[in-house]
């Protein structure tokens, strides 16, 4: 099955209320939280995702899909924890060793949250492999972090479809979660490919209706 999760990225101050509400009756699967430090990704959006998290957790009971794109790991944990997000996914390039990796999922999971590992566009999809036991989730990144509306990297097509065939192989269960340039034409090609839970934002927002969009983006490939 496929999910949609919808990155609140550009949201404006001051519609949040409007949006969240209409994507919730438009059956967004997930509120994708980017969150960015200014160090890891150029852009700051910790404050203002915070912020988001906190007011989505109040008034609605859709799951949280936290993506980290930050150099501090563990403190973005212990502060995004507060809102019981579904899932947290933090990036393999924050780390300094296969130590910390597995650490920081060991912390995760001591939080009662799923695990993501999320990789970049530069880095070969073969270094998160021994890593699928452990963690619910793997994010592959299909444009580079830090900034929306970015157009789609078609190479990744292919890092996609190797994750889903080593998946299938070692009988793992990890979700597919692609971010970056998700549209209704990229979109069949990512799920073709193997991913199950696609992100998108600006193709959603930019939409009449999102309800709409949604359940195109969520069509399973004939």
């Amino acid at each position: 099955m496929v999910e949609v999760s919808t990155s609140i990225l550009t949201v404006e101050k001051g519609e949040e209320s409007k949006t969240f509400f209409e994507l919730e009756a438009g059956k967004t699967d997930y509120f994708h939280i980017d969150v960015m430090d200014g160090k890891f990704v150029e852009k700051d959006t910790y404050e203002k995702m915070l912020e988001y998290a906190s007011y989505i957790k109040r008034i609605s009971n859709l799951p949280l899909d936290v993506h980290l794109m930050v150099e501090d790991i563990k403190s973005a944990i212990e502060d995004f924890i507060a809102v019981e997000p579904n899932i947290i996914t933090f990036h393999l390039e924050a780390c300094k060793s296969k130590e910390e990796v597995k650490e920081i999922i060991d912390y995760i999971k001591q939080n009662n949250c799923k695990v993501g590992i999320a990789i970049k566009p530069e880095t070969n999809i073969e270094e998160v492999y021994e890593y699928l036991p452990y963690i619910h989730m793997c994010l592959v990144m299909t444009v580079e972090p830090g900034k929306g509306g970015q157009t789609y990297l078609k190479d990744m097509t292919e890092k996609i479809n190797k994750l889903k065939k080593y998946i299938d192989e070692n009988n793992l269960e990890n979700d597919i979660e692609v971010d970056g340039g998700i549209n209704l034409r990229t979109a069949p090609e990512v799920k073709k490919a193997g991913a199950n839970v696609l992100v998108a934002g600006t193709a959603i927002l930019m939409a009449n209706n999102y309800g709409e969009i949604i359940k195109e983006l969520k069509e399973e490939i004939e």
